[in-house]
């Protein structure tokens, strides 16, 4: 058991290499307000003057304080793993003389023997840090004391709480000091030893507040009342120390510190706790062997123990999860590099791999809260475009008029017998062109995505190329600037597909074939039912119009197909339409001599046979010429532009960045790259020590 103290003692000290705050050691820190006998307590436990005394806020930064209790026969005890020349010629610490002797952190391995000194130093180190007004500091001073007189106890002293800045002190003081004592108790593996002196009252004491804010229950607080041979004439502490005013889980030890008077005259602490021990006897002698600093320093070294027993399970289990965090961690920022040229060269492959890779849809980090890469890419292709494409209307922008019209001005002088093929050309030629436009965003959007592969591997797939920063960008632009040079040369072919189309206008094509086919018989029939049903009053020339259909009908070409009137669509468009006046709608229908056409003429029967004949001429054309377009233009940019780049990439940044000349540049680590891998190298091996450390502790040990 006796063990135990030692064994965080160690552990304190391989965390102290590192400046670690991470892993909360098992300790007891000392709360109390500002002159309430905190130092007193500490100095009697280690039965030296080593504290700085004096008014006012003395102590201005935490002080770690370790007592090693060493046996005066056997001095080797004390030699520690780490410090294997410690001793030569079975005598440990050479040069030190006298039983006691004290170490501080920062000093290395000096041994100091006079106590005056170690105040001294005490003294010298918080002015360093804190300065020489009152201000405080959180970075902690940390003093081993190697005595027989000990016990094992690891103490810290925390400033004394306080209420009103005095002199130079920050405005704040009241809180900073406050910040820092929860700092230290709010460590669920801390013993809070509150301090309260018994002139005053229990229950305004500061400490047990405090104390009471971070460990409700009490169940870790202990609590130590000084001062107790200057309580007024005809008071006691009998109720206080009996438990009976503020009770404490851990217990209430009372204890009677030298007077300022005392430490003046240079009374030893050996001698203050027999004055101590007299006093407690005739006060309060039913609590004498319950009380006083003897008693106080083998209850805090037995809770200590017990303690760090019960939180050493706990602290295993952190300090392996710790290791495996720090482990994984320096693995991500990699090894220093030796070989700059072989580590330039398998970066850039990695990254172009990963790069074709989620395109292809095989990276190893799947995104799951969004499409991207290759599924992005076929998104675009046929839920994007192709849903845009389908919601072009095959007529739209075009009206009845503007049908008319073109039908009108491709005639020249002559009224036509038959519906002219030059007004139905430049009508679907119209109509292809707007299919341009959706094609050149479907290559914009698969460009766009491209470019939102880069940021996607080196977010998930290469992180190393984080650590040099340099790399990353000149990997960025090299992949922007081919993915920038792939873009027109894409763009023109999606603007050939379209300019083909546009080029000849297929009317063979086996499709459209098939829809004139249809068509004809449709018309045909409906042709001879309005015969039948046409009344006798009809005025000739809308007679001389289905004649004239007649004398044509049976050539079968689409041309005689085109002046065979045709109402497929219901009388009830019929109406709708010949109601319409025909003005020239926004300017499409304009004459050669600028006089408008005449706006309260209704269409004839047969410029509405013919528009409708040419209307649906055309949707059947440029659906054919759609499917094309959905198809062909996917096709193109994946040739041009996707699979361009893939094929491509890795030769391009081989060729752009694999050069002797950029290898130092490239390759420079960011510049605090290199002090993050040291620091977590170094707290690796701490950790790695630390569970040496507990490791070595036997399971018998503990009980």
């Amino acid at each position: 058991m006796e063990a135990l103290i030692p064994v965080i003692n160690k552990l304190q000290d391989v965390f102290n290499t590192v400046g670690a705050d991470i892993i909360q050691l098992p300790q007891i820190a000392v709360v109390g307000t500002q002159s309430s006998g905190k130092s007193s307590v500490l100095e009697s436990l280690v039965g030296r003057d080593l504290l700085p005394r004096g008014t006012g806020i003395v102590t201005r930064r935490p002080l770690i304080l370790q007592l090693v209790h060493v046996d005066p026969e056997d001095r080797r005890k004390t030699g520690e793993e780490n410090e294997p020349n410690a001793w030569k010629n079975g005598r440990l610490y050479k040069g030190v003389d006298g039983d006691e002797w004290g170490k501080f952190l920062h000093t290395k391995n000096k041994v100091y023997t006079d106590f005056d000194e170690i105040r001294q130093e005490i003294e010298t180190e918080t002015e360093r840090i804190s300065g020489n007004n009152k201000g405080i500091s959180d970075e902690p001073i940390h003093l081993k004391i190697f005595s027989p007189h000990v016990v094992n106890l690891t103490l810290v002293d925390l400033p004394g709480i306080t209420k009103v800045p005095v002199g130079d002190q920050p405005k704040d003081i009241e809180l900073q000091i406050r910040e820092l004592i929860l700092k230290y108790i709010s460590n669920p593996n801390c013993i809070i030893l509150a301090v309260t002196a018994a002139n005053t009252d229990m229950a305004t004491s500061e400490a047990l507040k405090v104390a009471r804010e971070v460990d409700t229950d009490g169940r870790r607080t202990l609590a130590v009342v000084t001062k107790l041979d200057l309580m007024d004439a005809g008071t006691d502490a009998m109720d206080v120390l009996m438990g009976r005013v503020i009770p404490v889980k851990l217990g209430l030890i009372g204890v009677v510190n030298r007077s300022q008077l005392d430490i003046n005259n240079k009374k030893c602490v050996a001698d203050s706790i027999r004055d101590e021990y007299a006093f407690l006897q005739k006060k309060y002698p039913s609590l004498a062997n319950r009380n006083g600093t003897k008693y106080l320093a083998r209850t805090l070294n037995r809770l200590l123990m017990h303690h760090i027993r019960d939180c050493l399970p706990e602290l295993k289990t952190r300090i392996n999860v710790l290791a495996a965090q720090y482990q994984s961690l320096l693995s991500s920022y990699g090894e220093p590099v030796d070989d700059k040229s072989a580590t330039l060269l398998q970066l850039i492959t990695k990254f172009a791999t990963e790069y074709c890779n989620t395109i292809e849809g095989t990276a190893k980090y799947i995104e799951t809260t969004e499409l991207c890469g290759g599924a992005r890419i076929c998104y675009i292709f046929h839920e994007t475009f192709g849903r845009t494409l389908e919601s072009v209307d095959p007529l739209g922008g075009l009206t009845t008029i503007d049908v008319l019209t073109a039908i009108r001005n491709a005639t020249g002088p002559r009224p036509a017998l038959f519906v002219p093929e030059v007004s139905f050309e430049l009508l679907v030629k119209r109509q292809v062109k707007r299919l341009e436009e959706p094609s050149l965003r479907c290559v914009e959007l698969v460009h766009e995505e491209m470019q939102r592969i880069i940021q996607h591997c080196s977010n998930y797939s290469t992180q190393e190329l984080l650590r040099f920063p340099k790399l990353h960008d000149a990997i960025v632009e090299v992949v922007t600037s081919l993915l920038r040079k792939r873009l027109p040369v894409t763009n023109e072919m999606v603007h050939n597909l379209v300019a083909i189309e546009l080029a000849y206008i297929n009317t063979k094509h086996p499709d459209f074939a098939d829809a004139c086919g249809v068509m004809n018989n449709n018309i045909e029939e409906q042709r001879r039912n309005r015969m039948r049903e046409l009344p006798s009053a009809v005025p000739r020339d809308k007679m001389g119009g289905g004649a004239q259909g007649e004398q044509d009908g049976g050539t079968g070409t689409w041309r005689g197909m085109l002046k065979k009137g045709e109402e497929s669509q219901g009388e009830d468009r019929n109406k709708l339409q010949s109601s319409v006046p025909a003005s020239p709608q926004r300017g499409h229908a304009v004459n050669l001599l600028d006089v408008p056409v005449p706006v309260a003429r209704k269409l004839s029967a047969r410029e509405q046979r013919d528009c409708e004949v040419i209307e649906r001429l055309i949707k059947s054309y440029f659906l054919i010429v759609r499917k094309n377009i959905q198809d062909s233009v996917p096709k193109a940019v994946m040739h041009f532009l996707v699979n361009h780049v893939k094929d491509s990439l890795q030769s391009e940044l081989v060729g752009q960045l694999y050069k002797p000349a950029l290898l130092d540049d490239l390759l420079t680590e960011s510049e605090d790259m290199a002090q993050r891998r040291n620091e977590a190298a170094d707290m690796l091996k701490a950790l790695q020590r630390a569970s040496q450390v507990i490791a070595e502790i036997r399971e018998t040990h503990l009980w």
